[in-house]
């Protein structure tokens, strides 16, 4: 089993870098292969509209891909999963690689959603796509407890 996330923007906030490495350990202790990749976030400064933004961050999100992973965008109009309706989905996503897709600032450009194999919803709200981070490790992990018998899940 291997998770991949791939994201918009290198991360600057350094307690959220640390609070999502911190998760990150956990999920490795358990036996699980978790990379980090990212792409550069595309500044819009007013030479680009929102959605040619998005469209450049989406061709460069879709080189990163691997064809034989599947492909999870967060999207706050995907699915809401429970905690165990996510360890259900990530056994199989995992097999062999699950990639979590998340954007920049300005979310994902439709060519993305399109060749998502899922789209996950954390929530209605949006979230800077730094704490996102944080919050899909820490479910990751938790689901990954939920699988192994591991108490952490409540």
């Amino acid at each position: 089993m291997k998770i991949r996330l791939l994201q918009v923007g290198k991360p600057r906030d350094a307690p959220a870098v640390a609070l999502h490495d911190r998760y990150v350990e956990r999920i490795e202790r358990l036996g699980v292969g978790y990379a980090v990749t990212w792409v550069p976030e595309v500044q819009p400064d007013g030479r680009f509209s929102d959605e040619h933004v998005r469209e450049r961050e989406a061709r460069a999100l879709l080189e990163e891909l691997d064809a034989k992973s599947t492909a999870i965008a967060l999207d706050r109009g995907g699915q809401s999963l429970t905690s165990e309706e996510l360890s259900r989905r990530l056994e199989r996503w995992a097999t062999p690689r699950a990639t979590f897709v998340i954007g920049g600032p300005l979310g994902l450009h439709g060519g993305i959603l399109d060749r998502a194999d899922w789209r996950w919803s954390l929530s209605t709200l949006t979230f800077p796509h730094e704490l996102a981070r944080v919050i899909v490790a820490e479910q990751l992990y938790r689901a990954l407890t939920l699988l192994r018998g591991v108490p952490y899940h409540k």
